[in-house]
């Protein structure tokens, strides 16, 4: 006799992520602030010089696709605020 499949865990089943401080941070932070949680990494990165210049590029990289990320989740939540200030769904 075959050995029978186990059923695999479906999405209600597992914990839902969570990321208190990424959280707790955009809860109170604008646009600009967000724009400004990298400026001293981004001049350090910089200033590297020799071997370590690509690795920078990298991380200069890594960092503007993080910011564009918090930016677009500051503007969400600012217009779902914005959202449910204004009608309250359809009549």
């Amino acid at each position: 006799m075959p050995p029978t499949a186990k059923p695999s865990q479906t999405a209600q089943d597992l914990p839902a992520p969570s990321f208190p401080a990424i959280e707790s941070l955009l809860e109170a932070a604008s646009v600009e602030e967000v724009r400004g949680f990298f400026d001293g990494v981004k001049t350090g990165l910089t200033e590297l010089k020799g071997p370590k210049v690509e690795q920078g590029k990298k991380a200069q990289a890594a960092i503007g696709r993080a910011e564009e990320l918090l930016e677009m989740l500051v503007e969400t939540r600012e217009r779902l605020i914005a959202e449910s200030k204004g009608g309250k769904g359809r009549k």
